[in-house]
């Protein structure tokens, strides 16, 4: 019998090219619901084309973070504008997100 970290999805990734607020949040709050309904060991975001984020969608980010956690995995923001990181500081939310890439 296999073990469950043999099954899982090594990675997932979302890839975001529209500024994300809160009239774009129900979409991809289900997006991220059934990525990580998937158990991946990582699920990424990439922001590389996303020029703004606003605080209904980092909740949202802290939210799906917490869940991924509570499964063993991660979640990762690609690449996010000098911008977004600028609010995800304000936010202090990336004291608990991983960022990875520069920003543009």
């Amino acid at each position: 019998m296999e073990s469950d970290a043999a099954q899982r999805i090594p990675v997932i990734e979302v890839q975001v090219s529209d500024e994300l607020d809160v009239a774009g949040v129900d979409r991809l709050t289900v997006l991220l619901d059934d990525a990580v309904q998937l158990r991946p060991a990582e699920l990424v975001v990439d922001l590389t084309d996303c020029p703004f984020i606003d605080a209904a969608f980092i909740g949202l980010l802290l939210d799906t973070h917490r869940r991924i956690r509570r499964i063993g995995g991660l979640l990762t923001l690609r690449s996010p504008s000098a911008r977004t990181q600028r609010n995800l500081k304000l936010a202090r939310a990336d004291r608990v997100l991983t960022v990875t890439g520069t920003p543009r």
